[in-house]
């Protein structure tokens, strides 16, 4: 198995490197920083395993900027929630927080080979298959959009008060061309209730077309948006559609919309206004036919206050503002959502078909996610991989790991203890680099009893 390990530490990288070519199996090549490695990784690694806190570039952009798919693990010593919330959107399902055991290491090396092992093996067997959806024509890409039309609650599988009411109100909001806002913490499945508007409304035989705001560059997000024409760049080759174009008579998602530099908020107001979009070096207009459905996980009006967000766009994004709760808000969902994501995901890795038992039933409604459905999805599905029998124990959901966190106001007591360190004390520089408003910030001191 080859692996690579990216850790700053060259004490840590050291031991890591003499204790794993212990094993035979191992053919391990250590990087002292991210840049280094992205220069020499290719997708012949199986496995990284990196820090997250490195200087240059930290372990979730390094993540980011891999070209290939490889099973990671994140080894850290100051483990935030945030950071681990963010790291299970990008696929990551083992976390190793400092000092830890090489035993420690080697299971979970082991639990990421047994994942890989069976996702390469569902990708040998569904290629064909994949080739010929590739080759659909138009008309197959309709004929889906009509069949999601026709079967619009499907995806919910569980059921809870809470879920009742926001479905009854998105369901309203739906037969309107309303801009509808979610609001909610990240991982409760905003792009979900996003697809559910859409496939309630009049629209539904249209385009869903999602775009995350903070997944793409800033210097490339005008032209994904608004598209661009031939030449007006320099790898502006031919004339390019951007989302609203391809969204027309559809829906176009809007998620993390707080990330939206405010350059480009001026323009896209003006393209809610006119109903029309402008290509990035272009001067005719195309008139453009979208509901827009957006979404974050920020406090806009924080952003507001503090110049970065415009109110007006903000009065245009929110017609109807929908507050998604938390999935600890929700618990009578989370068995129904574990039960029904276990059968897709034995079906989908053609494994033998598992069941939770009631003691993994019981820690799975004891457990507050913080990482929200995302992380349940993620819990599941490596349970479902590793788990050896047709039952699935408490221990095979491994969330004894995740408890042993520390809680969410000591992690962000931490944080800002950190980060002020960093910044040393300069209170303006530690609330930018946090995210967060001068304000906010101070409350924040005030309330952890931080001393500056």
């Amino acid at each position: 198995m080859k692996i690579a390990i990216v850790e700053d530490d060259i004490n840590m990288r050291k031991s890591l490197e003499l204790a794993l070519k212990d094993f035979a199996e191992f053919d391990v090549t250590t990087f002292k920083n991210a840049p280094e490695a992205l220069k020499k990784l290719d997708d012949s690694y199986e496995l990284i395993v990196t820090d997250i806190n490195m200087p240059k570039m930290d372990g979730i952009e390094f993540i980011k900027a891999l070209e290939f798919p490889c099973e990671i693990i994140i080894m850290t010593g100051n483990a935030t929630l945030g950071r681990a919330v963010e790291s299970m959107r990008l696929g990551v399902k083992d976390f190793l927080t400092k000092p830890f055991e090489i035993d420690d290491l080697i299971e979970a090396i082991k639990r990421s080979a047994k994942v890989r092992e069976v996702h390469e093996s569902n990708d040998a067997r569904f290629e064909s298959k994949e080739r010929r959806q590739g080759a659909e024509d138009t008309r197959g890409v309709k004929t889906e959009r009509r069949k999601q039309g026709s079967d619009r609650r499907k995806k919910f599988y569980g059921s809870s008060p809470e879920l009742e009411k926001i479905l009854t109100l998105l369901k309203k909001a739906s037969s309107t061309e309303a801009s509808v806002m979610l609001l909610g913490d990240s991982g409760v499945g905003k792009e979900l209730f996003a697809k559910y508007v859409h496939e309630n409304s009049p629209r539904y035989a249209g385009p869903f077309i999602a775009i995350n705001m903070a997944a793409i560059p800033e210097n490339l997000l005008e032209s994904e948006l608004f598209g661009y024409e031939k030449g007006a760049f320099t790898d502006a080759t031919a004339m390019k559609k951007g989302h609203f174009e391809t969204a027309n008579k559809g829906t176009l998602f809007l998620d993390e919309i707080g990330e939206m530099p405010m350059a480009l908020q001026a323009k896209l107001l003006r393209v809610l206004q006119e109903r029309e979009v402008v290509r990035v070096g272009g001067i005719k207009p195309t008139k453009i036919d979208v509901r827009i459905v957006s979404a974050t996980n920020a406090n806009i009006q924080e952003q507001i206050e503090d110049k970065d967000f415009r109110e007006d766009l903000y009065y245009r994004l929110q017609t109807i503002p929908v507050k998604i709760p938390p999935l600890r808000e929700r618990k009578e969902e989370i068995v129904d959502i574990a039960e029904e994501a276990l059968f897709g995901i034995c079906r989908k890795n053609k494994i033998d078909k598992k069941e939770l038992s009631q003691e993994a039933k019981e820690a799975l409604l004891n457990y507050d996610w913080p990482g929200n459905i995302r992380e349940l999805l993620s819990v599941v599905e490596r349970a479902a991989i590793l788990c050896e029998g047709e039952r699935i124990l408490e221990s095979d959901l491994f969330l004894e790991t995740r408890k042993s966190k520390k809680g969410i106001k000591e992690l962000e007591k931490e944080l800002i203890e950190e980060m002020l360190k960093e910044e040393v004390g300069d209170l303006k520089a530690t609330a930018k680099a946090l995210g967060m408003t001068l304000p906010t910030l101070e409350k924040k001191i005030t309330k952890f009893k931080i001393e500056v």
